[in-house]
């Protein structure tokens, strides 16, 4: 464009100088410098409006480039974020899922049948783990009650040598008498009850222990429902859990 109108300004210059192509009239030097004048002003205008439009489109694709570089920057920090999620998403679905918290994770599991030693007696006993009893009780026999400075205790003998030999005698303070009505039909028993110390495996608890004669029965001790409570939950379908302990020799507790 801009060569367009150089060349049209410098055309019109020669030919005002021309009146036809017959007659030739001489241009004078003022007119000739007016119409020169007049051109490079035209070419002047030219150039400025050239510029004027190319600093238009200048800004505008510069404006294009910027709005250009927002969109690219968002769509990177949608791709980052999505990337970010879909890891994390993976890194989930790669990890153990998680099982609730046992009920009963905190507490002893105990088989049918136990070992367990009473500390009172320096004596291991084939345990019977009953839920089904609500006290525990312990075989003893010739139980005999009576007072040690207005105290209430109580001796008897326990087979801490076995079923065919003589038993250990043992005498521990009373902490409390209960009656147990094993029949409708029969009175009820009133038993002593003494506070014990026991170890099963690697662990140590406490509990009370009613004395009567078991001899009856297949296990010398058996551990009820008030034991277990809070503290231990039982596996019927296993015996010894925490394997047998030695039996040790029983001394008399005076």
């Amino acid at each position: 464009m801009l060569k367009q109108v150089i060349v049209l300004s410098i055309t019109a210059t020669l030919m005002a100088g021309c009146a036809s192509k017959d007659k030739i009239t001489p241009v004078g030097s003022d007119e000739l410098n007016a119409n020169l004048a007049s051109s490079q002003t035209a070419i002047i205008e030219a150039i400025n409006a050239q510029c004027a439009h190319s600093t238009a489109e200048m800004q505008s694709l510069s404006a294009e480039v910027n709005d250009l570089k927002l969109q690219i920057t968002d769509a990177l920090a949608k791709q980052s974020k999505k990337m970010n999620d879909d890891a994390a998403a993976l890194a989930q679905l790669s990890e153990a899922p998680q099982c609730p918290e046992s009920a009963v994770s905190d507490k002893i599991m105990l088989g049918e049948v136990e070992h367990v030693y009473v500390d009172e007696l320096k004596a291991s006993f084939e345990t019977r783990i009953d839920t089904g009893a609500e006290s525990s009780s312990l075989d003893a026999r010739n139980i005999v009650l009576f007072e040690r400075n207005g105290v209430q205790w109580v001796r008897f003998d326990v087979m801490t040598n076995g079923k065919d030999q003589p038993g250990n005698t043992f005498e521990h303070k009373v902490e409390r008498f209960v009656r147990i009505k094993q029949d409708a039909d029969a009175p009820d028993d009133r038993r002593p009850v003494i506070h014990a110390h026991l170890k099963i495996g690697k662990y140590a608890a406490e509990t009370d222990l009613n004395l009567t004669d078991r001899s009856h029965l297949e296990y010398p001790l058996l551990l009820g429902r008030k034991f277990m409570k809070d503290i231990a939950v039982v596996d019927v379908g296993q015996i010894y859990i925490h394997g047998k302990k030695p039996q040790q020799a029983a001394t008399n507790s005076q």
